[in-house]
């Protein structure tokens, strides 16, 4: 069997801080699931080519037929039926219409979701604190021990090291313990007949209604996030499309199930789509001197040794091709030669934050060591097992808290304000050492 590639368009998957801060934030479990692919058998061809292998739309049928609302919003429900109109014009069979709307309503949830996910927004730092904290690298380790064989077939089929995949997959849903459980076409009808995005948020709708003609999934099996990133590795629809792959050969694009496989060699082709470099790191840690800014300009890092920038061991970083020099958290923090795969995980995610993350989690799940410069908090940080502590303390007082995990997310933050303002404190929601001890004396 060969993987079945989906090139179509060059569309993101999520875009900006706001989207990756999301996916690391939610609750969180502690174990992953078991996983039904650990032994699956991949044939995998190398370098495997992006080929269209789409369904096409089956032609209109049965357009009188009508689809059974269940909303209490009868604006919601007169939108829905403006809508069909459109999506049968664009090929969407009335039957695979009317299944995929039966019983949806307007969500309120995800409209409180939509407007509230910048409310949070954290510095490097914070993210990285979650985004790569203990327990998410020993839980990845694990995920790579136990589906090694399937990411090993991957790597060698498209050229993207297992590390990386499996880093992608720990951040956007906790290696498959987090995969959404929002039904997708009832959140990007809500979204689109909302309006703030109306435009993009319909052009998905119409990508997932495909992908329901398709086959590929059920209508109330396309779960995913409120903001329709969907299955083990957070596609939206339109990237779904494009990018998916059917690396079992079952005949299915399945990123939604317990089986990651698919879900993992569709993150590897969309790396590889768009110029994913094996052997070349995403950056490397180094020094400065002091007073040097960051730069865009590229340069190979002998260039930038001879102008004092070297690694953390005082040694040239080795030429794997031209860098910049980013400084995330100003010349005070840490500082990195950032390489063209560095701007490969962007295109997954179009955040600097995002793609540190992906690239330190993925060096941390190899064997590698934390970020080795400090960065400029403006507070005294505590450890991961004093964050949990934090939030145990806060939930004693009686504050919000459904998980004791040591990722310090938007309610964790809500509860440390409160807290912060109920004592006199400056409430800025950092887990700082002063707020531990304060807590400690109550």
């Amino acid at each position: 069997m060969q993987f079945s590639g989906y090139a179509a368009g060059c569309l993101l998957i999520l875009s900006g801080a706001a989207a990756s801060a999301a996916t690391v934030d939610t609750s969180m479990r502690p174990e992953a699931r078991p996983g039904k692919a650990a032994g699956v058998e991949l044939a995998v061809v190398r370098d495997a080519p992006l080929r269209s292998l789409r369904p096409a739309l089956r032609p209109e049928v049965g357009s009188d037929a009508q689809v059974t609302l269940a909303s209490s919003n009868p604006q919601f429900d007169n939108w829905i039926r403006g809508f069909r109109g459109r999506a049968l014009s664009k090929g969407i069979n009335a039957s695979v219409f009317d299944r995929a709307f039966q019983g949806v309503s307007y969500n309120t949830h995800v409209i409180e979701r939509d407007r509230n996910q910048a409310e949070f927004r954290r510095e490097i730092w914070d993210y990285l604190d979650s985004a790569v904290a203990p327990d998410r690298v020993t839980e990845g380790q694990r995920a790579l021990r136990q589906h090694r064989r399937v990411l090993e077939q991957i790597e060698a089929g498209y050229g993207v090291e297992k590390e990386v995949i499996t880093a992608i997959w720990g951040l956007e849903s906790r290696y498959g313990t987090r995969r959404g459980d929002i039904d997708v076409i009832e959140a990007m009808a809500t979204l689109a007949f909302d309006g703030r995005r109306g435009a993009f948020f319909e052009q998905q709708l119409i990508a997932a209604l495909q992908i329901l003609q398709s086959g590929d999934v059920a209508p109330r099996d396309m779960k995913g996030s409120w903001a329709g990133a969907m299955g083990h590795t957070q596609f939206i629809p339109t990237s779904y499309l494009a990018y998916a792959v059917d690396a079992t050969g079952n005949g299915k694009r399945d990123i939604w199930g317990d089986n990651p496989t698919d879900a993992l060699a569709s993150a590897a082709a969309y790396l590889k789509r768009f110029g994913w470099r094996k052997g070349m790191p995403w950056g490397v840690e180094v020094q400065a001197p002091a007073g040097m800014g960051p730069s865009t300009t590229q340069r190979m890092p002998s260039d930038w040794a001879a102008r004092g920038v070297v690694g953390m061991d005082g040694r040239p970083v080795r030429d794997y091709g031209a860098a910049r020099l980013l400084m995330p958290g100003g010349p005070n923090g840490a500082k990195f030669l950032v390489f063209a795969n560095f701007d490969v995980i962007k295109r997954y995610n179009n955040a600097d934050s995002y793609a540190i993350a992906v690239g330190h989690l993925a060096d941390r799940i190899a064997g590698g060591g934390p970020i080795q410069a400090s960065w400029p908090r403006g507070y005294t940080p505590v450890s991961f097992e004093e964050r949990k502590e934090i939030q145990r303390r806060l939930r004693q007082l009686g504050y919000p808290m459904d998980t004791i995990d040591g990722l310090i997310g938007p309610q964790s933050r809500s509860a440390i304000v409160g807290f912060q303002q109920s004592v006199g404190m400056t409430a800025d929601g950092n887990a700082s050492r002063e707020v531990l001890e304060a807590l400690r004396r109550r």
